[in-house]
């Protein structure tokens, strides 16, 4: 292998594909990236952690095909200490390197074991779904923050994604909260797709997708694994076995109390409140007649409280929250005026946009003590 390219370009690729190589596992080439320039098709990137995997585009000129794994970490910090624009990389096999030459610089880079590397899966034309770029980013930003990271429940690390017609749905649970968020888009779907895909892979696709504007994104769901064709990028990752929640059946059907609220003055109070919310201590939120008050307090730091005018009336009413998870679901509205649903002390609360309803967060309340 033998090929020359711009070091910013080379710079800009590995940012990319540096960020799914493997920091854990004990197979030392799934910490590598593959430079892949094979006689028959484009140079590319490879990198993957078992569980995702990135095909990237590299712009480089081949002279001799071939392939070598070199350490994804130490290859960037090569790269950005480059200072001339161009360089050649060349694989000497005999000595197990590579020579990476960029002006008056040279350094030789221990390979590891190709062998070791796995084989990336490609995209299927059959199975093709082709999604709005821009409705998928702003889908996946509404509903991952309510995905677990508890790797004991795996099904609850990833986010229900299904796409039919004209609608996008995601939805994700820690089972403490909930996040449903439904996107109307401007033309039909041509075929449909559901999977539970890996919260952090579809972050990583978001992450991509910021970098690249305006390519069109493209769908391929298997039988256990998920591919994403942004451009020339390639992202795969695998689906996450189990049976997801029914959602559905925990989405109460009546609620007690209904308040339009200021998404901004509400999130503002919340987020100085909660700074005396601390070592798990609840959010406070009473209701009395025309107004809430949010409080918290925590043994030894202090406490704090804030009233705002709302439209409640009835019996005075206090709850719970965690005052993260609460944050998150307030943060999460994308409108001027957020839907507050409230049943009991005890029950879930809900979060909605206000009159589409495209988006819903239920959130577990804490028990208070008196």
């Amino acid at each position: 292998m033998k090929l020359s390219l711009s070091s910013a370009h080379l710079i800009t690729q590995l940012q990319t594909a540096a960020r799914v190589a493997s920091t854990r596992s004990a197979v030392q080439a799934l910490s590598g990236i593959m430079i892949s320039a094979p006689a028959d098709s484009k140079p590319e990137l490879l990198a993957t952690d078992m569980e995702i995997g990135l095909r990237v585009p590299l712009d480089a000129e081949v002279a001799r095909p071939g392939a070598a794994v070199l350490p994804a970490r130490l290859l960037l910090d090569v790269a950005r200490s480059l200072s001339a624009e161009q360089l050649t990389m060349e694989l000497r096999a005999a000595e197990q390197d590579v020579e990476l030459i960029c002006g008056p610089t040279t350094f030789h880079l221990r390979t590891l074991r190709a062998e070791d590397f796995p084989t990336l899966p490609l995209p299927s034309p059959e199975a093709r779904v082709t999604l709005p770029t821009e409705a998928f980013v702003q889908t996946v930003a509404r509903v991952a923050r309510s995905a677990s990271r508890d790797e004991t429940r795996p099904v609850l690390t990833g986010i229900l994604m299904s796409a039919a017609g004209q609608e996008l749905r995601m939805v994700a649970t820690d089972s403490y909260r909930l996040s449903v968020k439904e996107t109307a888009l401007e033309s039909s779907l041509q075929g449909s797709l559901e999977a539970n895909v890996p919260a952090r892979a579809l972050q990583e696709l978001v992450r991509i997708a910021q970098q690249a504007p305006g390519e069109s994104l493209a769908v391929s769901v298997g039988q256990n694994q998920v591919i994403f064709e942004l451009g020339d990028i390639v992202l795969s990752s695998r689906l996450i076995d189990g049976q997801f929640p029914n959602y559905r059946q925990l989405l109460p059907e009546s609620v007690e109390h209904e308040l339009r609220l200021s998404s901004a003055e509400v999130t503002d109070v919340v987020r100085r409140i909660s700074l005396l919310a601390q070592k798990n201590a609840p959010l406070r939120l009473s209701f009395t007649e025309g107004t809430l008050t949010i409080s918290a307090q925590t043994p030894d730091v202090g406490e704090a409280s804030e009233a705002i005018p709302v439209p409640f009336h009835g019996e005075p009413f206090e709850i719970g929250f965690n005052p993260e998870f609460l944050r998150d679901g307030l943060e999460s509205v994308d409108s001027d005026e957020l839907v507050l649903k409230l049943i009991s002390p005890l029950r879930p609360g809900l979060i909605e946009s206000p009159d589409t309803g495209d988006f819903v967060y239920l959130i577990m309340p804490i028990r208070l003590n008196v």
